[in-house]
């Protein structure tokens, strides 16, 4: 309405004061209900005309979008197994830190497996001293086969030097018979020194091995146990946590509640514009929002980045070939926006809806000395239309309460 009241200044009040001052048409003389159509033929055509061009012109070098969210990504709430839920640590709206634990499963059965890992150890170090006791007794036992080994050498040695002395005074059997003895006893010495050296390797090697074995799975057992404690990742505000004693939670079917991080939904504004305006929508464009969570604000703002990808085109590989007409509405050039001054968005409720405008400016190219003037009336032509879009959009914001209070039929 605003554009076409504006062109019937150009063209139609010029086209009505020819007829009335040059030709003398008046109105309810000449110009009447019937014959209006025909007397201002030309300037109706165009301001109709103008309008439309006027219309496209704004609406493409200045895109504006009502499909604008500031979205934010959640953190679910899930333990690293399943069980069910002993102990609820937060309400159903409460704000949390990182490490903080939110609700704890039943660790019955990871207590007692804690407990036999503990045992486990205890049980391998009583063995650890059983067996230095061993090596003790087995110091004790080569020496007394050592003993036992000299004293039967210390014989023979005695009989043998007899008989070279005094052949036939020490029976031969006899010296036999020590000398079976003292090879005896060597062997006792051998078996003393072999019992000594496996109970060292049991000190040394087997029982620090079984123990490093016992200890790891006591780790394991804590790490099970610590996973009976569902703790929060990062700093944030749970909301909507039902989680109650009793219930049954799991990774796949049954997830705990959500974790919205801080902050977010705060920093940005993600808006989706028609895709005839790809070419126009440039990072670094000046933008205007304004929400419903924030009423008669008009919030400046700067595209930081715009999607190369349209969402409506991507497709998952199946058994089905893709038919494009199954797609029913066309995708978004999505791009992404910032406040253009800090603390722009407070205030603003995050996943509020909001109207965006985007603003191209042509100022660059206009102060370039190769631009052509008529190439630079046009540049601020285009420049200029903005301003109407940027009226519409304080009158959207000023309506909107009104629109959303009283004409949505709630």
């Amino acid at each position: 309405m605003f554009e076409l009241m504006f062109c019937s200044l150009l063209t139609i009040l010029p086209d009505y004061l020819y007829r009335r001052y040059a030709q003398g048409k008046r109105f309810g003389k000449e110009i009447t209900f019937f014959s209006i159509w025909y007397e201002l033929r030309w300037g109706i055509t165009g301001c109709l005309m103008l309008t439309v061009s006027l219309i496209t012109m704004i609406f493409y070098f200045h895109p504006s979008t009502t499909s604008a969210t500031l979205y934010y990504r959640t953190v679910p709430i899930l333990p690293e197994g399943s069980g069910r839920v002993a102990e609820v640590n937060v309400g159903y709206s409460q704000a949390v830190k990182k490490g903080d634990v939110l609700f704890s499963l039943d660790s019955s059965k990871q207590r007692a497996a804690l407990e036999t890992a503990k045992r486990k150890i205890a049980e391998v170090d009583a063995s650890l001293t059983t067996a230095q006791s061993d090596v003790i007794k087995a110091d004790a036992q080569i020496e007394e086969a050592k003993a036992n080994l000299q004293q039967a050498k210390d014989e023979l040695d005695v009989k043998s030097e007899l008989q070279r002395r005094n052949p036939g005074i020490v029976p031969q059997r006899d010296i036999e018979k020590l000398q079976v003895i003292v090879n005896q006893r060597q062997a006792g010495v051998d078996a003393a020194t072999a019992s000594r050296q496996s109970a060292a390797l049991r000190v040394s090697t087997l029982l620090p091995a079984e123990k490093a074995s016992a200890e790891a799975t006591l780790a394991e057992a804590q790490v099970d146990l610590d996973k009976t404690f569902v703790r929060a990742g990062v700093d944030g505000r749970v909301e909507q946590f039902l989680v109650r004693v009793g219930d049954v939670v799991n990774q796949l079917l049954r997830p705990a509640g959500v974790l919205v991080p801080d902050g977010a939904g705060r920093q940005g504004l993600q808006a989706g514009f028609g895709q005839i305006e790809a070419q126009v929508l440039q990072v670094g464009m000046v933008a205007e929002a304004t929400c419903i969570s924030r009423p008669w604000v008009i919030i400046p703002m700067v595209i930081t980045n715009v999607q190369d990808y349209i969402a409506a085109g991507q497709f998952r590989s199946g058994e089905q070939l893709i038919e494009a007409q199954n797609v029913a509405r066309p995708g978004t050039i999505l791009a992404f926006m910032e406040p253009l001054y800090k603390g722009g968005l407070e205030g603003v409720t995050p996943g509020s809806s909001c109207i965006v405008n985007a603003y191209t400016s042509n100022h660059e190219e206009i102060s370039a000395k190769e631009t052509s003037t008529g190439r630079a009336i046009a540049l601020h032509v285009v420049d200029g239309v903005g301003l109407v879009h940027a009226m519409l959009l304080r009158i959207q914001a000023l309506l909107l309460p009104i629109k959303t209070l009283v004409l949505s039929g709630h």
